[in-house]
């Protein structure tokens, strides 16, 4: 998508050789130009798929994930939850994910009541580097017996290897990053051009 590798060029920053900084447009501040673009473009990789709910991680595939259900007729979008609350301590689907950016460890829930057998989800996040928490998101599906009609990371860190680890686990996945960064240097990001 060439209008994501525009903004990750002009307003993406390299912190350091595996993370860059997206925030100013994705995960803290969102530009909603790109946003509702996005949600376009989604729609339109996955508009024959017969989604029936999107799935997401708290929080900053929220956003893009309900941009992209706007699109696909106004279908529900359900995110998987990092901490428990006196209202969703039970009847949920659990997996435990670590979070590079974050260096610790979650436990993800969904509620049983949100994600049923027979669903088609569709999975969007902001990243996809190590693959855990697609992996985690995927399981959980497997889980409610429902299918998985494919994976949107919007970013897809290529050189981490979130690809391969997914694909050893779900080899038929429909894996449809928006951008592939190859690598990442002190200034810029190089895009793969798939």
């Amino acid at each position: 998508m060439e209008l994501l590798k525009d903004y990750i060029l002009n307003y993406g920053r390299v912190i350091e050789k595996n993370v860059i900084k997206v925030d100013s447009f994705i995960n803290h501040q969102v530009d909603t130009y790109l946003l509702y673009k996005i949600g376009e473009r989604i729609a339109e990789c996955f508009q024959n798929a017969q989604v029936t709910k999107i799935l997401t991680i708290e929080t900053s595939g929220i956003p893009f994930a309900c941009a992209a259900a706007h699109k696909l007729n106004h279908i529900p979008v359900v995110f998987a939850k990092k901490e428990a609350s006196l209202i969703t301590k039970q009847n949920n689907y659990r997996e435990r994910v670590y979070s590079y950016t974050k260096e610790k460890y979650y436990n993800i829930l969904v509620s049983k009541d949100y994600i049923k057998q027979g669903d088609r989800v569709l999975i969007i996040d902001d990243f996809l580097a190590k693959g855990n928490a697609a992996i985690a998101l995927m399981n959980i599906v497997k889980e409610a017996k429902a299918d998985v009609v494919g994976f949107v990371p919007l970013i897809e860190k290529r050189f981490q290897n979130g690809r391969e680890n997914i694909l050893s686990h779900y080899p038929q996945l429909n894996l449809e990053p928006l951008v592939s960064i190859k690598a990442l240097d002190n200034d810029t990001a190089y895009f793969t051009e798939e």
